[in-house]
């Protein structure tokens, strides 16, 4: 195994939270009370419970590096995540960004920020 990181994001609810990312793809691998692991092919994502959770204020986010991110992106959009300026879960067209890359972002249902980045 390579070595890896994963991040780890907040969730008010874990049931709403498994729900949302498995429309992306996302299943469950491991779920207790205290510790949630989502997995998509590579792509793993870690929630740790906050019930108390002000989505407004969290600062929490992460990049999603993507071998197809047109893909993923169209996967969101099919599942339904607007795609708008304000509010939460919202996503982020990808584009072409001044360094170079293409990056796009999706707002979870706890305004946890994910940039989208084609590898």
């Amino acid at each position: 195994m390579s070595d890896r990181a994963t991040p780890n994001l907040p969730a008010r609810d874990f049931e709403a939270t498994s729900r949302f990312y498995a429309a992306l793809g996302f299943t469950e691998t491991w779920r207790d009370e205290g510790w949630m692991i989502l997995r998509r092919g590579d792509l793993t994502l870690e929630f740790f419970p906050w019930p108390d959770l002000d989505p407004a204020a969290n600062a929490a986010g992460s990049c999603l590096r993507l071998d197809d991110l047109d893909a993923f992106y169209a996967g969101c959009v099919a599942a339904g995540i607007p795609e708008r300026q304000t509010g939460w879960p919202r996503l982020h067209a990808p584009r072409q960004e001044a360094w170079g890359g293409r990056v796009g972002a999706l707002i979870d249902p706890d305004c946890s920020l994910l940039r989208l980045i084609q590898n």
